[in-house]
This record gives structure tokens, sequence and C-alpha cells, in this order.
């Protein structure tokens, strides 16, 4: 199955509190801090909750 790699590249402090708990369960804790999660709809979805904060590449 296919992975994302999930990179945080803008700091989550000022954003809304849902956006906040996102990047926590995403597994993100800081900037440049990077993930690798499973290509799921709900990580595609929590994601797209806070595209404006990460960026995503997939891996193979």
């Amino acid at each position: 199955m296919a992975q994302l790699k999930v990179t945080q590249i803008k700091s989550g402090i000022g954003t809304k509190p849902n956006q906040r708990q996102t990047l926590r369960s995403l597994g993100l804790k800081r900037i440049n801090h990077t993930v690798v999660q499973e290509d799921r709809p709900e990580i595609r979805g929590m994601v797209a909750t806070v595209t404006h904060l990460v960026s995503v590449e997939e891996i193979a």
C-alpha cells in the first residue's frame, strides 16, 4: 500500500484548535518534523484540514 510523507512547514500557533489537534493526530510536533503515514481516506482528510501547514509527498 502507498504511504504519505507529511512534513509540517508552518507553525500551528494562532490556528484554530481543531487544526492544532489534527497536527498532533498526524504525529507532527514541530516545524520540519516529518512522519510517514499510510495512504488512507482518514489520513487524507486530516491532511486536507491542514493543507496550508503541511507538505505531502507520496511514497510508492
